[in-house]
């Protein structure tokens, strides 16, 4: 009888842990919701592959993208969605939408190159005449997996596998024109329950490091023209005004939080050399994690640029040109997104690209990291509030839950903003990165359309985070600096 007893005991017990452990009918067709959309993402590889590449030929500069953005919108619209379109005041901005009711998800997709950065896909430095700007921040790949992302979880809506309401967001001039800001400030992300991003990396990774605060100007001096040799005594040169405002701001270097980015280049330094220059103009970048520190720093600066006006004779106008907030990090959205990259997996590179890579890395300062480094899944880092660079997505963090990885789409320890970015991201180095991305934004939109409880929690972690603070545009109610890059 005792033995019976046990027996019955570990049949029940046994049983229990099964139930426990076995997935229900939910998470089955789940499960399969998730395969059938990779393997469809599969299918679609080779034609986004095309749009990315062709993309990467544009490689128009911000608010410029006139080809890249009607691309994209061409794509979105022959796959059903409904395309507004001049958004926010600006020409290349848009908005992409199909389904109705909640959850409403939204999938940011950006596309401008930089300039001076022309570039051929080899594995050596070589330029393209004629061109530009490349794309150093692999922009073309963003915008293609983005688009590519929210066509599939159009398709699961139309086929009422799922329901509500998905966004693409086409965002231009995100390298220093501040595209989100203005749709920001336009409450075009009204209403929205998550936001989902990416980012074109070395290595594949959820991000967990924020974004820092920028706050930019073009600083512009009026002079008095003269003869530099025969009758200076006449002039007054706003170039002067520019290097003495330079060597103010670079003197208060010492004095200010350590974390404080300063960057400037000169735009307009004059014409020749026996002119003394009438007009002169300096491109400012302030950056700090916490964007009261950024804000504070950028109003020293322009007493010093007014300080180096009244000591030259000139004057001195400046022109807001970008401003974007620190990046609101999500954890409960950033667990989501890494289960989901883990589950995609890394790139992995053929003898060819292997080949390719390593002449990439033999041109690299620093040591570069093993190649094989693409195919792996870094593991979910703690939060980090001091990130090395800005980005326009901040000010969308500030606004609804956001949240975005990074992918291999270049050689392992390439950095942004190179000749080495650019020629990878003209290879299926980059494409198969960019698939990376899709895949994994794709199923974390599911995940999202399939679990309310995790947007809920999701909006509660934001609702914390933001505080009492109310969001405002850090440049002000300008309208969108279109040629900035003028």
């Amino acid at each position: 009888m005792k033995r019976f007893t046990t027996l019955l005991l570990f049949i029940a017990v046994n049983s229990y842990a099964q139930k426990k452990t076995a997935p229900n009918q939910a998470e089955i067709a789940l499960s399969n919701l998730k395969a059938s959309t990779l393997q469809f993402l599969e299918g679609s590889y080779p034609a986004d592959k095309r749009t990315a590449l062709q993309i990467w030929d544009y490689a128009e500069l911000g608010y410029k993208e006139t080809k890249s953005a009607a691309l994209h919108v061409q794509n979105l619209k022959d796959a059903g969605f409904t395309v507004e379109t001049g958004v926010a005041g600006i020409p290349t901005a848009f908005v992409a939408t199909y389904g109705s009711g909640s959850p409403v998800i939204g999938i940011l997709a950006e596309y401008d190159a930089l300039p001076g950065l022309a570039q051929e896909a080899i594995p050596e430095k070589k330029s393209v005449e004629g061109k530009a700007g490349g794309h150093g921040c692999g922009h073309h790949l963003f915008g293609t997996a983005s688009v590519s992302a929210g066509i599939v979880i159009k398709k699961l809506i139309e086929e009422k596998k799922i329901s509500g309401t998905i966004k693409v967001y086409g965002c231009p001039a995100e390298e220093g024109g501040s595209g989100k800001v203005y749709m920001v400030r336009e409450g075009l992300f009204k209403n929205v329950d998550a936001v989902i991003h990416w980012h074109p990396g070395n290595q594949n990774e959820t991000i967990m490091t924020s974004f820092i605060a920028n706050k930019s100007a073009k600083f512009k001096f009026y002079g008095i023209s003269s003869h530099a040799a025969m009758s200076p005594e006449n002039g007054r040169s706003s170039l002067d005004a520019v290097e003495a405002m330079n060597n103010m701001a670079n003197m208060m270097r010492e004095h200010i939080p350590q974390e404080t980015r300063i960057h400037y280049v000169i735009t307009n330094g004059g014409k020749a050399p026996n002119v003394v220059p009438d007009y002169a103009e300096v491109y400012y970048y302030v950056r700090h994690p916490k964007r009261e520190v950024a804000v504070d720093v950028f109003d020293r600066i322009t007493k010093a640029a007014e300080g180096a006006a009244l000591g030259t004779g000139t004057t001195m106008k400046f022109e807001i040109v970008g401003g974007t907030h620190d990046l609101l990090i999500n954890k409960t959205l950033a667990s989501l997104m890494q289960a989901n990259l883990e589950k995609v997996g890394g790139v992995v590179y053929t003898e060819e690209e292997k080949a390719f890579g390593k002449k990439i890395q033999a041109s690299f300062f620093n040591k570069a990291p093993a190649i094989e480094e693409a195919s792996t899944i870094q593991p979910l880092q703690k939060e980090i509030d001091a990130g090395g660079g800005s980005s326009d997505v901040s000010d969308v963090s500030y606004v609804v839950p956001t949240v975005g990885l990074e992918a291999a789409t270049w050689i392992p320890g390439t950095s942004a903003h190179s000749w080495q970015a650019v020629a990878c991201g003209g290879t299926e180095i980059g494409t198969k990165g960019m698939l990376v991305a899709s895949k994994t934004m794709a199923l974390t939109a599911i995940d999202l359309f399939s679990k309310p409880a995790v947007i809920v929690k999701a909006k509660e972690e934001f609702t914390k985070g933001v505080g009492d603070y109310k969001y405002k545009a850090l440049l002000g109610d300008r309208k969108p600096a279109l040629n900035y890059r003028d």
